[in-house]
């Protein structure tokens, strides 16, 4: 079982009501949006491998209206191609301060902190998450981090807890049924 965090003090939101505000989400990659092992081949170059789930969650949220960020401190083309493929609003690659990223995108989109999100699971994330209006962490995050987020997934990083971050975000602003019946579950 994933702990959880305690329960909200009585002026703190709850947590469906921190998710239905979300308009900017933004992700992190090593260990969020894939399993945090770095591949190399003999030439240096690197791999990586991404959850289709989690691709098809980014994709939702785009197409109901939340901006995705993906902010990474690392270089990585086969992170660049894979955003292109799902036409993402943003990536911000070489990020040093998380944090000064999100305020920034947010400050650009003309929203309040309170409507952003932050998914990461170490601690270049801590920032981020400490500053974000919903903060979001893989199952398998490391602890020092994990306490201090408002929800943690079930699946590990780059195993699904994208998504799953995803479809909370989309439950929250009451749009499971339309997607649902976008994909013929009527």
């Amino acid at each position: 079982m994933v702990p959880q965090p305690p329960p909200a003090a009585v002026n703190e939101p709850s947590l469906h009501d921190r998710a239905a505000r979300i308009r900017l989400a933004c992700f992190d990659v090593d260990g969020t949006l894939t399993d945090g092992r770095l591949h190399y081949d003999d030439a240096g170059g690197e791999s990586k491998s991404f959850h289709v789930l989690d691709g098809m969650g980014l994709r939702l949220l785009e197409d109901h209206g939340v901006r995705v960020a993906i902010i990474t401190a690392r270089h990585s083309q086969a992170l660049a191609a894979r955003v292109r493929e799902l036409r993402l609003s943003h990536l911000h690659m070489g990020v040093d301060d998380k944090a000064a990223c999100l305020r920034r995108l947010a400050g650009e989109l003309g929203l309040p902190l309170q409507d952003t999100a932050h998914m990461g699971d170490d601690l270049p994330d801590l920032p981020a998450l400490r500053l974000a209006g919903l903060a979001a962490a893989p199952a398998n995050a490391h602890p020092w981090v994990a306490e201090f987020v408002h929800w943690r997934s079930r699946a590990a990083g780059g195993a699904g807890a994208v998504r799953e971050f995803c479809d909370l975000l989309l439950e929250a602003r009451g749009l499971r049924d339309d997607i649902l019946a976008r994909f013929g579950a009527k």
